[in-house]
């Protein structure tokens, strides 16, 4: 059974599930409980990623708990 990726409970980004900190944001929050994907290409262009308060490119978890 493949590992759960983990989801940074500070920017929400999604990591690998080997991961220690996010790659995003440095964070060691990081937690198996998310729900939702959204893959932000633009994020200057996306209002969800204003919504989200999304600056980079990548894979982010709607729902953190």
């Amino acid at each position: 059974m493949a590992k759960q990726r983990l989801a940074c409970r500070e920017c929400h980004y999604v990591n690998e599930p080997n991961k220690q900190t996010c790659d995003n944001c440095g964070s060691t929050s990081l937690t198996e409980d998310w729900a939702g994907y959204v893959v932000i290409t633009h994020p200057e262009e996306s209002e969800i990623a204003d919504e989200m308060n999304v600056s980079e490119p990548g894979g982010y978890a709607l729902k953190v708990r």
